[in-house]
């Protein structure tokens, strides 16, 4: 059977298609990458491929081969904007070291990112929106005038992909080339040796797996090499590679939802503090400010996003000082009929003038949720079926009179009516 004639472009899920890149895995199945990229480039889909590359870690191995076969083949950079200083660095690096002639920078729709990111921080709450805005929009309205692309996936990386073949039929029947699936990490390591490329400046630090700053850690021993990406998450890909088999990437969005913040609930980015956690590399976790307070040296140093935990007994006064080194503080309700919290609350969001995410945990009911928004809670982590309708559908119940009032617009009960009427005249 010839190559080249899978490179007409037949109805959708033509059966012959399927065949001939299953008879092309079976060919191919023991060949080097560069045979591979060169079948793919020259016989396969000529002139009508691309390859897209993150330039991260291990990219000088793939980019090395395209420079080998087609100096002038199409390599768009996804700049999503959120990117590593020494990424960016590293494209032009790669660029002049290997003569690449044909690099395109694909960047997100201004008017997604001002519509649902508009302060920066989707990565925070919802992940998979990010990355669809920020890499597989623009990457889907590109690679249409393609039959197929490149990426440098490889089998050892994770388990789910584990059974990467060289060649795919995407949902959308175009041709997806993997060519170094058979790569191990020993592979990529002794070809970079091998051909003295420039290693990403992060891969000493303990970057195995680089893609955007705020969503990738270092790696440590004996992880697999993506276990720096989304760490926490239930997610392991960006969303442009989710059509090669089910279980390739479990998408956030089937996470339950139970983080009640700006309207509507999200996939809560944090997670509670956990027996052996490491206080100096932990990441996204609520640290009880007791252990914060016996270890704030390692907790001070640690570089990543991370919360603290208020439980009733516990002293925010302690911890005053630091406060502004946390994303979020998340305050403890135990029982409805405990109400250290609410205090605890006032506390951080008026003497100590908290701004990050002040949130309720614990048992959270929809009778409370006015009353602690009072109190300067901004977000809620809820379970009870009954709250979680209620604030989805906004039909809370309201608090207009006050014995205690929050703030300077509030006026308490018994209050002479024209002083009350001077006060609401003031907050117009």
């Amino acid at each position: 059977m010839a190559m080249a004639s899978l490179a007409f472009a037949p109805p959708k899920h033509d059966k012959l298609r399927a065949l001939g890149i299953m008879a092309l895995n079976g060919m191919f199945d023991e060949m080097d990458g560069v045979a591979v990229l060169r079948q793919a480039v020259a016989d396969l889909l000529p002139g009508d491929i691309a390859i897209v590359s993150s330039f991260g870690a291990d990219s000088s191995v793939l980019l090395h081969m395209v420079a080998e076969v087609d100096r002038a083949l199409p390599v768009y950079f996804l700049e999503t904007g959120k990117h590593f200083a020494e990424t960016l660095a590293y494209v032009e690096t790669l660029k002049a070291h290997l003569g690449l002639s044909n690099i395109r920078w694909l960047r997100p729709d201004p008017k997604d990112i001002a519509r649902f990111d508009p302060r920066g921080d989707l990565w925070e709450t919802d992940p998979d929106s990010c990355c669809h805005i920020r890499k597989t929009e623009p990457l889907d309205a590109e690679l249409t005038g393609y039959g197929g692309w490149i990426t440098g996936r490889k089998r050892y990386q994770t388990s789910e992909r584990g059974v990467l073949p060289h060649f795919e039929l995407t949902s959308d029947d175009r041709i997806k080339v993997n060519p170094l699936a058979y790569f191990s990490d020993t592979d990529v390591n002794a070809y970079k040796v091998a051909h003295g490329l420039p290693e990403h400046p992060l891969f000493a630090k303990g970057y195995k797996s680089i893609g955007c700053a705020p969503c990738t850690t270092i790696v440590a021993e004996g992880e697999d090499p993506r276990a720096g990406r989304w760490r926490g998450l239930n997610k392991k890909e960006c969303g442009i590679h989710f059509d090669f088999n089910g279980a390739i990437a479990k998408p956030v969005a089937t996470v339950e939802k139970n983080l009640f913040r700006d309207g509507a609930f999200i996939a809560d980015p944090f997670r509670a503090w956990s027996e052996g956690d490491d206080l100096a590399s932990v990441r996204y976790t609520h640290i009880p400010l007791k252990l914060f307070l016996e270890n704030r040296d390692a907790v001070l140093g640690n570089p990543h996003p991370n919360g603290l935990l208020v439980s009733p007994g516990d002293r925010i006064e302690d911890a005053a000082a630091d406060l502004g080194r946390f994303a979020s503080i998340a305050v403890s309700f135990p029982g409805f009929n405990d109400g250290r919290g609410y205090s605890t609350a006032r506390l951080i969001a008026e003497r100590y003038r908290y701004q990050g995410e002040l949130r309720a945990v614990g048992d959270v009911l929809m009778d409370q949720v006015p009353l602690m928004r009072r109190c300067g809670i901004t977000a809620f982590v809820v379970t009870h079926a009954a709250t979680r309708k209620a604030l989805e559908s906004g039909h809370l119940t309201t608090v207009n009179l006050f014995y205690q009032p929050v703030g300077v617009t509030e006026v308490p009960v018994g209050t002479r009516p024209f002083l009350r009427r001077a006060a609401e005249a003031e907050t117009v």
